[in-house]
């Protein structure tokens, strides 16, 4: 489930943003100032669980969204971040994204435009992300990025491209639990959404193709590759 930090102090605009953002399965954290925000964002690198976006109002009570912003860049480069604001000149777009925003959204928008733009940006950092490693090794499992082979214990087994990058995604963060909903929006993308049962057809494939121990189902989440270091 990827985190998300919301700063919007618009009330009515906030609840309904919220609402539709956790409905499609998020982890949503909703500031209303610039204050809390800044003291949201330093708890979750405390706590080694950082947001994985956020979508920042420009005009807030205690300043504007694009000092916070600028603030966020100078320690973090990766985080996407999506501005939000009723300016519509072409000059203020140009003083988001050259601070750093990966994108920017004028008021009125739809929810859903806002949500696809959402996965794309988490899709875009997944696959950068994956970019970095030409190759994972996990016990008896090795990924090669370069060849997008995946060997299980010294054999090669055929993938096809969505099994292939399934395995890679959850084998990226071992250990780690994905929701269905994540792993669909990091896998599938926006454009070609199938239901959550596209999602165990392909873990049974996988099982099926490497051994049913490796990929585990962590009950009312979703999946994990579990991986033992020792």
């Amino acid at each position: 489930m990827s985190r998300i930090l919301v700063l919007e102090d618009d009330k009515n605009l906030g609840e309904s943003l919220i609402g539709f953002l956790k409905g499609e399965g998020y982890d949503v954290t909703h500031c209303h100032n610039i204050k809390d925000a800044e003291e949201a964002y330093a708890n979750s690198k405390e706590i080694k669980s950082p947001y994985e976006l956020m979508v920042l109002d420009w005009m807030l009570p205690d300043g504007q969204g694009i000092d916070f912003l600028s603030n966020v860049r100078r320690s973090d480069k990766a985080t996407p971040i999506i501005m939000l604001t009723a300016r519509t000149e072409l000059i203020d777009k140009v003083i988001g994204l050259e601070s750093g925003a990966n994108d920017y959204m004028t008021k009125p928008f739809e929810p859903r435009e806002l949500i696809a733009r959402i996965r794309v940006q988490l899709r875009t950092k997944g696959q950068q992300k994956i970019e970095d490693r030409e190759k994972i090794i996990l016990g008896d499992l090795e990924i090669d990025d370069v060849k997008r082979e995946v060997s299980w214990m010294g054999e090669k087994k055929e993938f096809t491209k969505m099994e292939y990058d399934f395995l890679r995604l959850l084998a990226d963060s071992p250990n780690r639990a994905f929701s269905r909903e994540e792993i669909l929006n990091k896998v599938w993308g926006y454009e070609n959404y199938p239901s959550t049962r596209t999602v165990d057809t392909h873990v049974l494939q996988i099982r099926q193709k490497l051994t049913d121990e490796l990929i585990e189902t962590v009950r009312g989440i979703g999946y994990r590759l579990r991986f033992d270091e020792n």
